[in-house]
């Protein structure tokens, strides 16, 4: 699909959401949970007006800051290059955060969810589809894995992308395996994650590190 496309879908999503909560206002009760703690029980709360309108407030101010952020990056060009695919993560992360709005929602209306069972897939594919923008992306100053190393060499921030797409990926097939053993669930998101940034950290220093090495050995010396 196109960046107009994912532009409008992503638009059209804040708009629903703004819509949800004038319609439900009425019908949700005076305090909303808001919070779950990692083994799915509510420990926060908010008031109706804050429970409601407060997330898709959230939601447009980052689909304006996503909007904004290329026209502020000085390598604005490369990310020309790959848009539609960083514009598609755009609405991915606009609909994950629109589907936690509404299990919210149904939750406050009554409905029993178990809430960590449904937001890991909502998690899963949020970083199966950060795995495939990291693939196509190019060198910038506000997505991708972002070292010294990645931002000094064209070469060393493909291949640690390429390397960190495929973990990201690994990441999210792991973290499903979370709705069939819940007591393991949030580890199972947040380990193969950080296992997965720290070995794409390491990784852009090794091949910054070769790359520095081959320069020196074609280099003559004087």
């Amino acid at each position: 699909m196109s960046k107009k496309i994912y532009l409008i879908a992503s638009f059209l999503i804040v708009i629903i959401a703004f819509v949800l909560a004038g319609v439900l206002y009425s019908s949700m009760p005076d305090k909303i949970a808001s919070h779950w703690g990692i083994s799915g029980e509510v420990n926060g709360y908010m008031s109706k007006s804050w429970g409601l309108f407060m997330p898709p407030a959230i939601i447009l101010i980052l689909f304006l800051f996503f909007l904004i952020l290329p026209r502020l990056d000085p390598l604005k060009k490369n990310i020309k290059e790959f848009e539609n695919y960083y514009y598609g993560f755009i609405t991915v992360i606009i609909l994950f955060l629109f589907y936690i709005y509404l299990l919210t929602i149904f939750w406050n209306q009554g409905f029993n969810l178990d809430i960590i069972r449904f937001l890991i897939p909502g998690f899963a594919i949020l970083m199966y589809a950060a795995g495939v923008v990291m693939a196509k992306s190019k060198q910038n100053w506000f997505m991708g894995i972002r070292t010294p190393w990645t931002l000094s060499s064209e070469k060393v921030w493909h291949e640690t992308h390429q390397l960190g797409a495929r973990l990201f990926e690994a990441s999210a097939i792991i973290s499903l395996i979370g709705i069939f053993i819940k007591q393991y669930a949030f580890w199972l998101l947040i380990i193969p994650i950080v296992l997965s940034a720290i070995i794409a950290f390491i990784y852009s220093y090794l091949i910054y590190k070769k790359e520095i090495k081959k320069h020196d050995q074609a280099t003559p010396s004087l």
